[in-house]
């Protein structure tokens, strides 16, 4: 019997469905290839916005089309968030959250001897399931999760539902899986978690031990992902300069550019205290790259606000912003706040993606001239590689293609919509 995995998401749901890939193949069952349909699907589902959950019906759909008598199996942050809705309403044979992923081999091999279907969504533990997760190895940069859930309880964010409370990967099970991946090729390591700045908060660690631990790997580069400002201060900044190997990227969320609206949003932090860290930041690794995410249209967001944002964004001067419109989540605070019109929020996104836009051009510019390390990602083009700086910036260099996992010093020449091009030196 063959399966195969749909994973929605974030990089963590990458990771825990490598895992899950990994029990399946160690339990005798194999990978249906490409284009060719399964005995089993396995969707590894997201709830964060509203959008996330019409993709997991969408995708339900699409394997009942492929194979009508195939087992499907939802997993994941949906039914963990609403099992009733999950385990009522969603076509699936088998439905369970995120404390079972580990179980999934067994769970099918149960519904295939009765055809019963199966709803089995548990409640999450405070220990850290090393069952369910893996290095993500697809990728030329390999993703590890280390850290699991969220204390924070923002206002519009069901993740502490779906995901629990915080939980940390013990430092030697860093060390041991950042060597797997640099034996298998990789030269970069991106440390992954739901809240990775709070990071061994219940082991009596930080953030920089976790960084620590993957360096002992002897990996090149190690990267990191979305860290909440209020967790970086500025004695963990210290320690995070004192890594020689770690990349000068700092994806910090904002959220909000509004003191106000941060408040409503429950944020732990104030645009004040973001400044600071993002100075400090700037300090310790010179001309580092920051990037964001920011939500538009959050409820009660007034113009004023909004435009508080927007100033506050060029204020930091972003190398790229990711843009969201608020997403209503059943069982959050804000769900019972005063919304936003639709068209609002539309005519927002439109406003803070050309001036995203703008600075993300504006860095580009930036670097020209500078020499960069780039590490060449899977080819896309014969004309030229493709590869991503330390500071993350994508490069194009023109010429006979070159290898992936390559790292290759390179000369910014010029910038484009969205990227740079090089030369190699």
């Amino acid at each position: 019997m063959d399966f195969k995995i749909i994973t929605l998401g974030c990089k963590l749901n990458s990771c825990e469905s490598a895992a899950i890939a990994e029990s399946f193949l160690a339990d005798g069952f194999e990978r249906a290839a490409d284009g060719e349909r399964a005995d089993v699907y396995i969707i590894n589902s997201c709830a964060v916005t509203s959008t996330a959950v019409a993709k997991v019906r969408h995708e339900l759909s699409v394997c009942r089309r492929e194979n009508a008598d195939g087992v499907t199996v939802l997993c994941g942050c949906f039914p963990q968030s609403y099992p009733e809705e999950a385990g009522l309403n969603a076509d699936a044979d088998i439905v369970t959250g995120n404390a079972d992923k580990g179980r999934l081999p067994e769970l099918v091999r149960t519904f295939m001897r009765g055809r019963v279907k199966t709803v089995k969504i548990a409640p999450l533990t405070r220990e850290f399931d090393e069952s369910a997760s893996a290095p993500d190895e697809d990728r030329t940069r390999a993703f590890i999760k280390v850290e699991d859930g969220c204390d924070r309880f923002c206002s519009y964010c069901i993740i502490p539902t779906a995901r629990g409370r915080v939980r940390s990967l013990a430092p030697d099970k860093i060390t041991e899986q950042a060597k797997q991946c640099v034996e298998h090729g990789h030269k970069e390591i991106v440390l992954t978690g739901i809240n990775l700045g709070c990071y061994g908060q219940e082991l009596g660690l930080t953030l920089a031990d976790a960084v620590n631990a993957a360096a002992k790997s002897g990996v090149e580069r190690i990267r990191l992902s979305s860290l909440e400002p209020e967790m970086l201060t500025d004695e963990e900044i210290e320690r995070l300069k004192a890594v020689k190997t770690l990349c000068p990227h700092f994806h910090l969320s904002l959220q909000s550019g509004s003191d106000t609206v941060l408040k409503r949003m429950n944020r732990k932090y104030d645009t004040a205290q973001y400044r600071h860290v993002a100075d400090k930041l700037r300090g310790a690794f010179p001309g580092c790259s920051i990037t964001t995410d920011i939500i538009v249209g959050f409820p009660g967001e007034t113009d004023e606000e909004f435009l508080e944002t927007v100033d506050f964004a060029r204020e930091i001067g972003f190398a790229k912003i990711h843009v969201f419109p608020y997403s209503l989540r059943k069982g959050t605070i804000a769900a019972v706040m005063k919304q936003v019109q639709p068209s609002i929020r539309t005519d927002r996104v439109k406003m803070l993606t050309a001036a995203a836009k703008e600075l993300e051009l504006k860095f580009c510019d930036s670097q020209c001239g500078s020499v960069q390390s780039v590490l060449i990602e899977k080819p896309q083009s014969a004309q030229y590689s493709h590869g991503f700086t330390e500071r993350y910036l994508p490069v194009r260099i023109y010429g006979e293609p070159m290898e992936r996992h390559t790292l290759v010093k390179v000369k910014i020449m010029g910038s484009r919509d969205g990227y740079c091009t090089g030369v190699v030196i």
